[in-house]
């Protein structure tokens, strides 16, 4: 039964487990404004440097069904325990890599710890608050979670500066796997007085079906593009080649660089919680304002590489990362569309596969921009070579546009179905002339 109050305890527990992901944030973003110097430190260009990125986010993206499925088995508390020790282990081993495939070991070794943070604090937040607390709570971890990519800005580039690169990530790494014993000692799967749930061992034959169950819900089809088109672009400048982009074809100094990519991390805590209080209470609007956000990404892109010469105005790279940056709290509709359509003991699974979406998208991104300039670097103006490489992006934004049209139509029609049959459905919505009912 969920519970029909937040506690104080709900929210000790939760900001406990949130700051995993705080720390995951951080580590996650820290070669975005490190990738120069990771350059410089593996002698290596650019299309192997976005292997660094491909790598962490790939298992990230690999991970998260089996994340999921490790929730459901052993619990959030466990799993972000382990996180944590990952993500130390990680970057302590990144710190001290002096060659190419030893920080290919770190990255993956952190993109395994990456993984398991998120969808545990979504499971805490499904277990401890009140439904209709849960899309505030989400989105609020998600801000949160932005402090550590702010982190990952301007001061990771200044202590880059001042500290050096070992210094800098053995200390990120160490305080890290300590804070693992934090997470062990203080949270807890369930409020206070219900009884600890009861999990079978789910048989190796049954994951494929539980995972199957999940992907045949409409919404959590819809959730995986949603997450697919409104995270991915963001995340590809701010993970990796966002940075190398501003200094590289657009010549700006290294902190007006980080300053502008911080823009990314700014606008998306401040609106996360607004977004999280909008869609909580007017949930029909979540799809409207995912529509709206596309169509002012796709002009942003325009605006980015349409550009006459390609070099921009410092306000409009600013103008520019800022509305692309909204894309971050908009991608929690994904999760709220999993949590509305999915039962209890499947939205672990259901929101790892909505996961998998945008994390598959920057995977794939981030290996093509880095291919694509290794190509034209050479024969091309660099500003000239960005262009053609980030042109990328904007296929793989259009692809998601296109199939999240598609499904947010079959989702309608699966939740109108619905209600014809005379069922209780989470969101009540009025069919619009263009509602088609297609088979789901």
């Amino acid at each position: 039964m969920p519970v029909d109050r937040a506690t104080t305890r709900a929210w000790l527990i939760w900001s406990t487990a949130v700051l995993v992901y705080v720390a995951a944030l951080f580590h996650r973003t820290s070669l975005g404004v490190a990738g120069l110097e990771a350059s410089e430190r593996f002698s290596v260009g650019p299309a192997a440097l976005g292997t660094f990125t491909v790598l962490q986010i790939g298992l990230y993206a690999l991970m998260q069904i089996p994340t999921g499925l490790l929730v459901d088995r052993f619990g959030p508390r466990r799993v972000l325990t382990a996180a944590a020790l990952f993500m130390g282990l990680g970057q302590t081993l990144f710190a001290l890599a002096d060659s190419y495939p030893l920080g290919l070991a770190a990255r993956a070794v952190l993109g395994v710890g990456d993984a398991m943070t998120w969808v545990s604090v979504l499971r805490l937040a499904a277990a401890h608050f009140p439904p209709r607390r849960f899309t505030v709570v989400m989105t609020l971890s998600a801000a949160l979670g932005g402090a550590g990519n702010l982190v990952a800005t301007v001061p990771l580039t200044l202590l880059l500066d001042h500290a050096g690169w070992t210094v800098t990530f053995l200390v990120a790494g160490l305080l890290t796997a300590a804070y693992a014993g934090v997470v062990a000692a203080r949270v807890r799967e369930v409020p206070d007085g219900v009884p600890q749930p009861v999990v079978e061992p789910t048989p190796l034959r049954a994951v494929g079906a539980r995972v199957r169950e999940a992907w045949r819900e409409p919404s959590t089809r819809l959730g995986f593009w949603v997450h697919f088109t409104s995270m991915s672009a963001p995340a590809v400048l701010g993970l990796l080649w966002g940075f190398p982009y501003l200094v590289e074809a657009q010549g700006l100094s290294r902190p007006a660089a980080s300053a502008v990519l911080s823009t990314l991390v700014l606008v998306a805590v401040v609106t996360g919680p607004v977004m999280g209080t909008v869609i909580g209470g007017r949930p029909q609007w979540r799809m409207p304002i995912v529509a709206t956000y596309l169509a002012a990404a796709v002009v942003c892109w325009a605006v980015l590489l349409g550009w006459p010469g390609g070099v921009l105005p410092t306000p409009v790279l600013y103008a520019v990362f800022a509305v692309l940056a909204v894309g971050n709290p908009v991608s929690g509709v994904a999760f709220a569309l999993v949590r509305d359509y999915n039962p209890l003991h499947r939205v672990s699974t259901a929101t790892g596969v909505a996961n998998v979406g945008g994390f598959g998208a920057v995977t794939f991104t981030a290996l093509v921009v880095g291919v694509l300039l290794d190509v034209f670097e050479p024969v091309l103006p660099v500003a000239q070579a960005y262009r053609v490489a980030l042109l990328s992006v904007v296929a793989v934004l259009l692809v998601g546009v296109w199939r999240t049209v598609v499904w947010w139509r079959r989702a309608r029609a699966a939740v109108f179905a619905a209600q014809d049959r005379g069922e209780a459905v989470p969101v009540q919505l009025r069919r619009r002339r263009w509602d088609v009912l297609v088979e789901a």
